[in-house]
């Protein structure tokens, strides 16, 4: 059952009584979530638009039957963005769940490498790509490396933080715990779909929160065995920050149906 938690997702449902309609369908049983925030954060690239926390776990407190909202993210002290994410996910009541982001360094020194050489590109391009390379490929990107040098760049740091084992774990304890009848996944991301099919065998109901044209080919393949796909654009208003409410549009008549 759906009950606003606030006066302003009241005056919202007045318009989206098909949308809460859906979800109410959605959410008929013990439900817990699961958001993948590293792999959702992105998302707003491509929507156009921000999701807001605080509305967001507003939103999801009003239907009844979902019991858990798991938040995953990784933390990178003293990151103003970090912190921040940290402290909006505990103030609003989240099941936070992080660990320290790692910095990875790679070396783009070019100095003494040769033109024809793929030493430096080996850790960034796959060998069986490298391969399909002309040489003339390769020695474009090496000498995009002397330019990065020649303006003093001689590294660059990649954050990682995956979150997919620690996730997968615990969708699959709750459901051997009988913790929860339907897991809703927010993510599009091909690692999980040994554990939605898990899931699945046992008799549970899955459904992905994304975005059109960002699951994997992977997840999009489990439809027919069951995994169904709600475009999270239907529930904008709801969700994006408050400033971007007025834009013009609606992206849930454009959603693809389920």
């Amino acid at each position: 059952m759906f009950t606003p938690k606030t006066e302003k997702i009241k005056d919202i449902v007045i318009d989206k009584q098909e949308v809460i309609t859906q979800l109410e369908s959605i959410f008929t049983a013990k439900t817990r979530i699961y958001i993948d925030y590293a792999n959702v954060r992105p998302w707003s690239v491509k929507l156009g638009w921000h999701i807001d926390l605080k509305r967001l776990k507003q939103f999801l407190d009003s239907f009844n039957t979902i019991e858990a909202v798991n938040f995953y993210n990784g933390y990178l002290v003293g990151d103003e963005r970090s912190e921040k994410e940290k402290k909006e996910a505990e103030d609003n009541k989240y099941i936070l769940r992080t660990k320290p982001v790692k910095i990875l360094t790679f070396s783009i020194d070019a100095t003494s490498v040769l033109p024809d050489s793929t030493v430096l590109l080996d850790q960034f391009v796959s060998r069986a790509l490298l391969k399909k390379y002309e040489i003339s490929t390769i020695e474009y990107l090496n000498e995009k490396f002397k330019d990065m040098n020649k303006k003093g760049e001689y590294t660059i740091e990649e954050k990682k933080c995956n979150f997919d084992v620690e996730i997968g774990v615990n969708m699959l304890l709750d459901c051997e715990r009988k913790s929860a009848d339907t897991f809703v996944l927010w993510s599009g991301d091909s690692d999980f779909a040994d554990s939605i099919e898990k899931l699945m065998s046992a008799g549970k109901k899955v459904f992905l929160f994304a975005t059109a044209r960002k699951v994997s080919r992977e997840l999009s393949a489990l439809a027919s065995k069951g995994l169904m796909v709600f475009d999270i654009q239907k529930i904008r208003d709801f969700i994006c920050w408050k400033k971007e409410i007025e834009r013009k549009g609606d992206p849930g008549k454009e959603a693809p149906k389920q």
